[in-house]
């Protein structure tokens, strides 16, 4: 197990310059996981009890906390987090707030799944963090109101205790609950802000949805698809190339580093289930003198201890700039499974895979879906 470092007290007082040369940070062992609190999944903060400073919708915005010591608003210092008014106490005689005092927000994950890391990133927050967190998770299907979640009846799982955080810090937390979520309850105790909020985790989709589909993308992320691994992340994550959507710019996609050597790059998938492929996209957007020059696609129907053959379903092909690359196969393919591979070097903005799931596929699915609580 991998020891996650932790951070608590102030950060030092902004003394200018670069406002991130003293931010405290560490390498989490659970961020190869998605972030199922991404907007581009459709994850959303949908109430917060107080909000007085900076907005509760910052907590879920992709990139990092920016910070501008000068830029002042009439109710004070403008952050870029989500900030809460300073608590009192009930009188004169005991002016602070009580141990039971806090602050929440409720998180409406982009797609439900099992969360294995938590990062509560207070980035510029150095005197007005809070003095600890924790989160809470649930399961409720549909689309509940925040009434409907703060409901008596709603059951919430602690997913991280009441813990001391740091100022101007990214402070992880190791989840390790075999439980299927769909919100979170993300606490701040007694005031003050938080940055930025990541949830790491993998997709458990709703079999009932997916059969009512029939046809969907096999390995897109919001259906429970995952990249497991990639030969090179220098520009950007392998993960990208399975978000909803096309891509609306070029970092907004995989990119590899220039190659000198005679090899190629490539990604390995895990598809939602074992399924049947019959076409297949490879987007290029965005990327114009950087674009894969050749794309081929393999699949492997892997028994339970992941072993199999790779087999070729598309052969190499030649990719244009900018542009999505449409296949339709001459045969269903069968497989758990994907891999695509990119000639030389350079890099796409999304990949495909269109079908259904096997009938084996299915019964798995379905159980993993109920064992988790779904």
């Amino acid at each position: 197990m991998t020891a996650i470092p932790s951070f608590t007290g102030d950060a030092n007082p902004y003394g200018g310059g670069d406002p991130y040369a003293d931010y405290r940070t560490a390498d989490f062992p659970f961020t190869q996981y998605a972030n199922l609190a991404d907007r581009r999944l459709g994850a959303g903060v949908i109430a917060a009890n107080d909000e007085f400073f900076a907005q509760r919708e910052n907590l879920l915005v992709p990139e990092p906390a920016e910070f501008d010591p000068e830029h002042f608003g009439h109710k004070g210092k403008i952050m870029d987090g989500w900030e809460t008014r300073r608590r009192r106490g009930a009188s004169a005689e005991h002016p602070w707030p009580t141990a039971e005092d806090h602050d929440w927000a409720l998180v409406r994950l982009g797609a439900p799944g099992v969360i294995r890391g938590i990062v509560v990133d207070t980035a510029h927050f150095r005197g007005n963090y809070p003095q600890a967190v924790s989160v809470e998770g649930t399961s409720v299907p549909g689309s509940p109101s925040p009434q409907e979640l703060l409901a008596d009846d709603v059951k919430w799982t602690t997913l991280v205790p009441r813990t001391p955080v740091g100022g101007h810090a990214a402070n992880g937390f190791a989840i390790a609950v075999e439980q299927r979520f769909t919100h979170l309850r993300v606490n701040q105790h007694p005031d003050g802000g938080i940055a930025r909020l990541r949830v790491y985790g993998q997709v458990v989709p709703d079999p009932a949805w997916l059969s009512v589909l029939g046809t969907f993308d096999v390995v897109a992320l919001e259906n429970g698809g995952q990249a497991e691994d990639a030969s090179n992340l220098f520009y950007s994550p392998a993960s990208n190339t399975i978000q909803p959507g096309r891509s609306r710019k070029m970092d907004d996609g995989w990119e590899t580093r220039r190659r000198r050597d005679q090899g190629n790059d490539w990604i390995r998938y895990q598809l939602v289930a074992q399924s049947q492929i019959r076409a297949i996209e490879i987007d290029t957007a965005y990327l114009k003198g950087n674009s894969a020059g050749w794309a081929s696609v393999s699949v492997k129907d892997a028994d339970d201890s992941g072993a199999g053959e790779w087999t070729e379903i598309l052969p190499r092909t030649r990719l244009q700039p900018d542009t999505n690359h449409r296949f339709v196969l001459p045969t269903p393919a069968v497989g758990t499974h994907a891999r695509v591979d990119i000639f030389p070097d350079g890099g796409i903005s999304r990949l495909r895979l269109h079908g259904s799931l096997t009938e084996q596929g299915a019964a798995g699915l379905a159980a993993r879906h109920q064992e988790l609580g779904g």
